[in-house]
């Protein structure tokens, strides 16, 4: 059974989350506060979790900051305010869904749901052949990365975006198209989670974005890879 971690500081939103998400066969784990959801997920790891933003004590986001140091688990945040939502994806904190208050407990089970059909993470590239580029070498295999010959650590959703926009070079992807082709094709998230991951990768890769060598921002449209073979 798939693991979920629930983290809310209302039982009754535990409760009711727990129920549903049971229901469709998930194991479900419940911490109040920052400071138990941290011990949970070191002790007993999860495969996604649902964190509430507002946390008595540690917060939901240094609970990311610090989940981050040790894990890929999948984090759909969970936030009281939809303006939050803006503020936190220009963070760029690492989430891979954000959900507001208050929400149907049907909508966030299925994009648990839509999140953990693709969890058999090395199935998400295309192919195994190592792919070589000026500076960058990935290997779908391995599931790595270099960046001139020096190991990048990546997310599980960074890695399959980065080796999607990898294996067509030059071809132009809309948001909506990497949403399908990395995160689900019912994935029922905010395309906006696309753009963090760009922010993130090409941070990650040292890739400026005013001036990119691996991912360029098609204005209006979405991103494409730049990088010339080697």
């Amino acid at each position: 059974m798939q693991k979920v971690l629930v983290v809310d500081d209302e039982a009754q939103i535990r409760t009711v989350l727990r129920g549903y998400l049971e229901a469709e066969g998930y194991e479900v784990a419940e911490a109040a506060d920052g400071t138990e959801a941290l011990a949970t997920l070191r002790k007993d790891p999860p495969v996604l979790v649902l964190l509430d933003v507002m946390l008595p004590g540690i917060d939901g986001l240094e609970v990311l900051r610090q989940l981050r140091g040790f894990s890929d688990a999948y984090v759909i945040l969970v936030t009281a305010r939809a303006e939050e939502v803006d503020k936190l994806v220009g963070l760029g904190v690492g989430a891979d869904d954000y959900v507001t208050k208050p929400f149907s407990p049907r909508e966030v089970t299925a994009r648990v749901k839509a999140m953990l059909r693709r969890d058999n993470r090395g199935d998400r590239t295309d192919g195994d052949a190592l792919l070589r580029f000026d500076g960058l070498s990935i290997k779908p295999a391995h599931r790595e990365v270099e960046v001139n010959g020096a190991l990048v650590g990546l997310s599980s959703l960074e890695f399959d975006l980065l080796a999607a926009l990898a294996t067509e070079p030059g071809r132009v992807f809309s948001r909506a198209q990497l949403l399908e082709k990395v995160w689900g094709y019912d994935f029922y998230g905010d395309e906006r989670v696309v753009d963090v991951h760009i922010r993130s990768l090409r941070a990650r890769l040292g890739d400026d974005a005013g001036d990119p060598h691996v991912i360029a921002t098609v204005r209006g449209v979405g991103y494409k890879f730049v990088a010339g073979p080697r």
